[in-house]
């Protein structure tokens, strides 16, 4: 029985496909079927016209309304005009058209082979038709069937907490952002508050405002805090959203107090030293064997190529914010131009894109998160990395993939 539905279902495949080529078929080829019979029908419908307007002619000269003189002037114009349309019919009956024979082949032959040979080479017609429902039954690593049965299963059991705490972050990595809020409430909803929901729902919420920490999120931040006081996540963007605010000092006593929290190899620890020195302070010492250890900035190895010497580092920490800052900005140019000829360097995008979203240079952290889609295409893992990136950090993605 099984067999006898699979042979169906393929037969019912191929007569769709002969019915759709077919009628493509008819599409193309009308313009041509209809193309010598439409001058001949334009021809005779002047001639129509022509005659219609003699007899209009006459009926005007026997009523009395125009006088004999004008009449054979009028017939006079009006027969130049039909005889000029009938030298114009053919003689004889016209034969068909034979201009359009190798295009009427072409479309009727060549076309549904062309495509029957691609769809061979291409195709997999030896596969069995696999509907919904057997791909839900068995979704493999395909995440849009894996979201799918989620969705299929909490509109069926709306109260699986459970369920509502693994889709949110799953719908925030795919960026159906407002999905993931509604899903990361129901999870706290049901399940309770913790850090981690809380933190997402925060993140979330940012990514809705396009990385800034609203008053909404700041208050989901600040519960997470009272649940998990020392949640590095929760304490930076509270820091962030100070900086955002525009009160630099209290930016900085709060990025300050949470490097000095951190342990030296932890991996956001250089971007909160960027924060400090973008607010005026002091950059802590970062491990340079620390993930996500930033070489090109101040308290980095001195060792790499490149790098500031101790004696740079040393006068940055004597120097005025601004000057400071300006001797910041010439090593984050000196990276662009290393990158300009170097670009196959992921962690060094990654720095810069990083680098000129702290200095507060969207334009040129927007054309940096460009030239690094360029060298590490958004289809691999760098390139969504650097993606999800620019998303952190408030960095507009429209036209970076072109």
């Amino acid at each position: 029985m099984k067999a006898r539905f699979t042979y169906l279902g393929d037969m019912l495949f191929w007569i769709l496909v002969a019915a759709l080529t077919a009628a493509l078929a008819v599409i193309l080829l009308y313009p041509l079927l209809r193309g010598a019979k439409a001058a001949e029908n334009i021809r005779a419908g002047e001639a129509a016209v022509y005659r219609d307007q003699l007899r209009e002619l006459d009926r005007d000269l026997n009523g009395g309304l125009i006088t004999a003189e004008e009449a054979d002037y009028a017939r006079a114009e009006i027969g130049r005009r039909l005889i000029a349309v009938s030298a114009d019919e053919p003689a004889e009956t016209p034969k068909p058209a034979r201009h359009h024979r190798f295009t009427e082949a072409f479309v009727l032959l060549v076309l549904p082979v062309l495509g029957l040979c691609l769809y061979l080479t291409t195709g997999r017609p030896d596969l069995p038709s696999q509907p919904l429902e057997a791909r839900l039954e068995n979704p493999g690593n395909d995440v849009a069937v894996l979201i799918t049965k989620a969705e299929r299963h909490l509109a069926e059991k709306p109260d699986d907490g459970k369920g509502w705490d693994v889709l949110a972050p799953i719908y925030f990595r795919t960026m159906r952002v407002n999905d993931a809020q509604v899903a990361y409430r129901n999870a706290i909803r049901l399940l309770g508050p913790s850090p981690v929901r809380l933190d997402g729902l925060a993140e979330t919420l940012m990514a809705v405002s396009d990385g800034v920490v609203t008053e909404e999120a700041r208050q989901v931040l600040e519960q997470s805090l009272t649940l998990e006081p020392d949640n590095p996540r929760a304490r930076f963007y509270i820091a962030l959203s100070m900086e955002q605010a525009g009160r630099p000092d209290e930016a900085r006593q709060a990025f300050e107090a949470l490097a000095k929290q951190s342990p030296a190899d932890a991996p956001w620890l250089p971007l909160v030293n960027e924060h400090i020195a973008m607010n005026g302070g002091a950059k802590a010492r970062v491990d340079p064997a620390a993930p996500g250890a930033d070489p090109a900035a101040p308290g980095a190895d001195p060792a790499a190529p490149g790098n500031p010497t101790q004696q740079d580092v040393a006068a940055a920490e004597t120097m005025s914010a601004g000057d400071r800052q300006q001797m910041i900005r010439g090593m984050v140019e000196s990276l662009d131009a290393k990158l300009s000829e170097e670009p196959n360097n992921f962690e060094g995008w990654v720095r810069l894109v990083r680098s000129y979203a702290v200095l507060n240079d969207k334009d040129r952290a927007a054309g940096a998160l460009k030239r690094g889609l360029a060298a590490f295409p958004p289809p691999g893992e760098q390139g969504r990395q650097l993606l999800a990136l620019a998303r952190e950090l408030g960095i507009a993605t429209e036209g970076a993939t072109q």
